[in-house]
């Protein structure tokens, strides 16, 4: 039985994984999986690849990519989920705020440098026609940090995904006043370097695996109703949010699928040309 150390965010992107451990699916292909909830995104899964503590992370792409780009030993070996990201634009509940443009050179809440909440900003920035390099950040930690910040006027803006803070705009925590979708698929599968030369082929078992239990739950006649009752949303949201949502059911990354997000990153300065050099290369295991 081989362990592996994995992360994820503990949203309902990642039920097939919780699924598939608890139906002991993993440990018929002799891998016991470790699964821990990653509340600091795709910032505190890039320091655990960097420090070891995870062998496999569950992360969004841009962050990855980013990260591998300037020097993380990791690769992406799938894309998890081929559908984009529903970004929701959340400001203080308080706040007079109707309209984006009171957030052009605001200061945004993150959860950590290099999150996708981070580089997001830079996204919806361009897309509004603002200068990215005039936007401020405080760094906050997780979901809970974002609303704390908004409300004690220690930030103006706050992405976060759509979905998942539906229930703190419900209830007055913060106010959504748009949305920004990713440009590529939202959720990709990374690998240390040192685990992936030594365990590729248990690997490609793992993502079989997961990948079968994503398209059975996306089938399942009560689907929407296991993950509003897992991740306390309403039933007809999460309705909506499956029919969005497209679990990859294929293990080989087309190019295509990565070369929007290094443009992207390339334009807002948040890689450097010589980073981007050979990126295939460099991204993919």
């Amino acid at each position: 039985m081989k362990r592996f150390k994995i992360g994820g965010v503990p949203e309902h992107f990642n039920l097939p994984w919780r699924l598939a451990i608890e139906e002991g699916r993993f440990k018929q292909q002799g891998i016991e999986l470790h699964w821990s909830d990653m509340t600091g995104g795709t910032g505190q899964m890039i320091k655990g690849l960097q420090a070891g503590t995870l062998d496999i992370a569950v992360l969004l792409t841009e962050g990855i990519t980013r990260a591998i780009l300037k020097g993380l030993d990791a690769k992406i070996i799938a894309v998890y989920v081929e559908s984009p990201l529903c970004w929701g634009i959340h400001v203080p509940t308080n706040a007079a705020m109707q309209h984006l443009s009171v957030l052009d050179g605001a200061t945004f809440a993150i959860s950590r440098e290099g999150s996708g909440s981070h580089l997001m900003s830079y996204v919806l920035a361009q897309r509004e026609g603002w200068d990215p390099s005039a936007l401020s950040f405080n760094v906050v930690g997780d979901v809970y940090g974002g609303l704390w910040a908004l409300n004690h006027d220690e930030a103006q803006g706050f992405l976060w995904e759509k979905y998942t803070t539906q229930p703190f705009v419900d209830q007055g925590k913060c106010k959504r006043i748009g949305e920004v979708y990713t440009p590529w698929p939202c959720f990709v599968i990374a690998v240390r370097d040192e685990v992936l030369a030594s365990d590729q082929h248990l690997l490609q078992k793992l993502l079989r695996v997961v990948q079968d239990r994503a398209q059975q739950l996306k089938q399942a006649p009560d689907a929407a109703e296991v993950l509003a009752w897992r991740y306390a949303l309403k039933k007809d949201e999460v309705a909506e949010w499956l029919s969005q949502t497209t679990w990859s059911a294929v293990s080989q990354i087309q190019q295509q699928d990565l070369q929007n997000t290094v443009e992207t990153l390339l334009e807002l300065q948040l890689i450097t040309p010589e980073e981007a050099q050979d990126w295939p290369v460099k991204l993919l295991g």
